[in-house]
């Protein structure tokens, strides 16, 4: 296949068009280590052209009623879940993860964002306030022309999350998805005219982070900027927006625990802290790669958490049964292993996994990376502090509430806990102490998407979730009146 006959393109103005400097790079399959696409390398000049289309468009996208915005929004969602099929094999293949994953996860949710925020766009309203001598209600008013910056991880579904709270509030969105995984983000856009969305009110630009990324950041009429991703890029975006004064959300990393104390339902936790461990090859922002375990059950644990490890099938995302696919890329496999040699330089027992996977076949040059997990490793080491994203996980064990709590904190992040306990007074006095902006009492993952999404620390600033997105991507107006 010509790589050349797989071209992605840029969505701007409503039309799909190529980079105007004309360069593309390669889109690697994680799964065979080949190319199979070529990616725009869009610079300034393809951001212009996008920001011109939106402030163009946005008088009107403004203007045009909540409940038709919602039925754009709705609609886009039913074209993504008709082709649910394309899109299920387009994530699994760009991304590495097993395609029943994406059939069960990426995908839908990404359809259900559209259909959450075209609810808040009908339903979303401003606060009133009756005093004796006054009266007042408050106007939230869009942006204008904001920016979305996804990552790789999640593609469609954190494309979507972005993106539709922004064009729910009435705002025109200049939307950069992950260079890693861009596929599913342009299948969405090659949709947006047929969902009914007016030219430039929705545009997608591909390109490289340090160029195309760095640019939206420093527009100056960009206004606002969503971002999920890395915190060390998290904290570039913030520095470079600063002098421009725009608003910032940024949804970062994590280095999050999984605490089980004695008296917890044993084999809910061994599976829910296998799959905090593991989901997604361990490339989820809220897994759970520190697991400490209370002493009394600790080598019960371990030994139940090998056996579930030992059982999970690693192998090609197309297969049914495939449960452990590849990781995303040849680098972050590479920065993934480093870290696995890491832990045994700092004295980590290595107890599962902790290398390479060589497969057979169509992915005998995939990124795949065995389940791994490691204890005897000291909570302050390296491998307790920094983020791995990746299928690695350390086993730590605990006397007192009080010792997990402290080693709980250690981190510079604070994103998500998972709890499991029994006793419903330790678990809240456990979600009040530790330093996480979401802490999941005997789960993990349980998403409530009206809830405040985001974390402390070095994982973030500001909160996703549907009422505190439509709040971020609005300005607010007070009306006040005598009486």
């Amino acid at each position: 296949m010509s790589l050349d006959n797989n071209k992605i393109l840029n969505f701007i103005g409503g039309e799909l068009v190529e980079p105007i400097n004309g360069d593309y790079f390669e889109n690697i399959e994680p799964a065979t280590g080949k190319a199979y696409a070529l990616i725009p390398d869009s610079d300034e000049q393809d951001l212009e052209h996008a920001v011109t289309a939106a402030k163009q468009a946005f008088p009107g996208w403004r203007d045009t009623a909540p409940e038709k915005r919602a039925q754009i929004m709705i609609k886009l969602a039913e074209l993504i879940e008709a082709r649910m099929d394309e899109f299920v094999a387009a994530e699994s293949r760009d991304n590495g993860k097993p395609q029943s994953l994406a059939a069960a996860i990426d995908i839908p949710r990404g359809a259900a964002n559209f259909r959450a925020f075209a609810r808040m766009a009908a339903d979303f309203g401003g606060e009133r306030f009756e005093k004796d001598s006054s009266s007042s209600y408050v106007l939230r008013t869009p942006i204008g022309v904001v920016s979305t910056i996804s990552p790789w991880n999640l593609p469609l579904l954190l494309f979507t999350w972005k993106m539709a709270p922004a064009l729910a509030a009435g705002n025109c969105v200049i939307a950069k998805p992950s260079e890693v995984t861009p596929m599913t983000a342009y299948m969405l856009s090659a949709l947006a005219n047929e969902a009914g969305f007016p030219p430039g009110v929705l545009n997608v630009v591909h390109g490289m982070g340090a160029k195309i990324g760095a640019a939206i950041t420093n527009h100056p009429d960009i206004s606002a900027i969503s971002f999920t991703g890395g915190t060390a890029t998290g904290l570039a975006i913030y520095q470079a927006a600063a002098p421009h004064l725009k608003k910032v959300s940024l949804e970062l990393g994590g280095k999050n625990p999984t605490v089980v104390f004695d008296d917890a339902d044993f084999d809910a936790a061994v599976t829910g802290a296998k799959t905090a461990a593991f989901a997604n090859q361990g490339q989820i922002c809220l897994c759970g790669s520190r697991l400490f375990v209370h002493q009394d059950i600790y080598d019960r644990f371990k030994q139940s958490l090998l056996e579930q490890v030992a059982e999970i099938k690693i192998g090609d995302p197309q297969q049914a049964d495939t449960q452990h696919g590849a990781t995303v890329s040849e680098a972050h496999m590479e920065k993934v292993l480093a870290y696995i040699e890491l832990a045994k330089q700092e004295g980590g027992k290595l107890l599962a996994g902790g290398q390479r996977r060589m497969l057979q076949g169509r992915c005998q040059d995939g990124y795949f990376i065995e389940p791994t997990v490691f204890e005897n490793l000291p909570s302050g080491c390296r491998t307790n502090q920094e983020e791995i994203f990746g299928p690695v996980v350390s086993l730590i064990p605990f006397s007192s509430e009080q010792e997990v709590l402290e080693m709980a904190n250690s981190t510079p992040y604070g994103l998500a806990a998972s709890v499991w306990t029994q006793d419903q007074d330790r678990a809240a006095r456990m979600a009040e102490q530790i330093d996480s902006g979401i802490v999941w009492i005997n789960c993990w993952n349980l998403r409530d998407l009206d809830t405040p999404f985001g974390g402390m620390k070095k994982s973030g600033l500001g909160r996703e979730g549907t009422w505190d997105a439509m709040h971020f991507f609005t300005q607010q107006k007070t009306v006040t009146s005598p009486k």
